[in-house]
């Protein structure tokens, strides 16, 4: 059975918290082995974050970490250094995601690895990038997002900014990171055997994805502000209340689907009024409209709700949290939900692999491993280390 498209691919990871390890995630979804080096006795701190049943490794280790060999060495020692190159010697991917410098104070700059091994992609993401004014200010994703103009746009008009609720700027970057990593190793093989450094900024990713934001302002000096649920303009397309207390989403800003959904609500004079004909004139008048359409979905309960619409073709769908997510028919259908085996809990349930591949199919072959789990495969079966030499290093404390 296939292991997924990168199977042939060496990754090393040298990275904590979410940017990098979420970049490497990627690459191990898709079949590449992903050996991640980490610190002796604490290890990467998501092994701690999020909940965790007692003394065990998180639920968020065991999504993060998966499909990842462990080993433990301190890169921090001449000793590390030395041993960490060596196995980058082989490999065709190194991924890091610390301060910039931090790296070359280890001696594992890329001009250096470069030398050591040629075909090597190199994969650094940081807050800035490597280069600019603010690369060397110590930045975590929640304040890359403000910076980079993510976490203005967030929440309602009349209230602070707020977070997404997921760490978006972390994993577009590491999503970014996992894109130069591939788009490099098609260049290199094309081109003969050649690698590259691919320097991904985590407010870089950020501001890759703010669409028109700043074209707008910089060609009409319009800033878009914060509008809570709606995008200013285009309606009606904003969550409405049900009579059971959820909440749905309907999408009818197209004339055509705006059409059908005033048919639906048994309202077909909303098609010729002049306040919502057309896409202009409903953007004009986005409260009014908001309004009929709140006092229509007050009157039902959800799942009527959504049945008329899914008959009308209208784009709706219910606000849904985990509790509704791990039984989605859907994404159970999808393998997007998943269940897998974590040596320490036991059966673990997680989102599953995208994409999808007819011929290669991807996926999830363990969960995150426990610390240092694949030392002796790593020293001892790939570099080829003795018993004795892996217990002088365990006692040193550098493995």
């Amino acid at each position: 059975m296939s292991q997924g498209p990168l199977r042939d691919i060496r990754v090393v990871e040298l990275a904590s918290f979410i940017a990098g390890p979420y970049c490497s995630q990627l690459l191990a979804d898709l079949g590449a082995e992903v050996i991640k080096i980490e610190l002796p006795d604490t290890g990467d701190p998501m092994r701690l974050w999020g909940a965790r049943p007692g003394d065990a490794h998180s639920v968020w280790w065991s999504v993060i970490g998966r499909n990842k060999k462990s080993i433990t060495l301190d890169v921090r020692t001449p000793e590390g250094q030395r041993i960490a190159r060596h196995l980058l010697a082989s490999a065709d991917v190194f991924v890091e995601n610390f301060r910039p410098g931090t790296v070359e104070g280890w001696e594992l700059e890329y001009d250096r690895l470069k030398a050591i091994n040629p075909r090597l992609v190199m994969v650094r993401i940081s807050g800035f990038g490597q280069t600019g004014p603010y690369s060397e200010k110590a930045v975590f994703g929640a304040v890359a997002e403000a910076i980079a103009g993510l976490r203005y746009l967030a929440g309602p008009p009349d209230r602070p900014p707020v977070r997404t609720g997921v760490s978006i700027g972390d994993t577009l970057a590491g999503l970014f990171g996992a894109l130069g990593a591939l788009a490099a190793l098609h260049r290199r093989d094309a081109d003969g055997g050649v690698g590259q450094c691919i320097d991904v900024g985590i407010t870089d990713s950020i501001l890759a994805v703010l669409e028109n934001v700043i074209a707008e302002y910089a060609r009409f000096g319009v800033a878009r502000e914060r509008t809570g649920s709606i995008l200013l303009g285009v309606a009606p397309s904003n969550a409405y209340p049900t009579r059971d207390g959820h909440w749905v989403v309907i999408g009818a800003n197209a004339d055509a689907i705006f059409r059908r959904l005033a048919q639906a609500m048994g309202k077909p004079a909303l098609i010729e009024d002049p306040r919502f004909s057309t896409h202009h004139a409903r953007g004009a008048n986005q409260s009014e409209i908001d309004r009929i359409i709140r006092e229509w979905t007050e009157q039902h309960d959800r799942a009527d709700l959504l049945k008329m619409l899914d008959a009308a073709a209208v784009p709706a769908g219910p606000i849904n949290s985990a509790r509704e997510l791990v039984s989605d028919p859907h994404f159970l259908a999808r393998e997007m939900i998943v269940k897998t085996i974590d040596g320490a809990l036991g059966e673990v349930t997680m989102q599953g692999v995208v994409p999808k591949f007819t011929g290669t199919p991807a996926g999830i072959r363990w969960a995150g491993p426990s610390l240092g789990e694949h030392n002796q495969e790593v020293y001892g079966d790939l570099l080829g280390m003795n018993p004795a030499e892996l217990d002088e290093l365990r006692q040193k404390r550098i493995i």
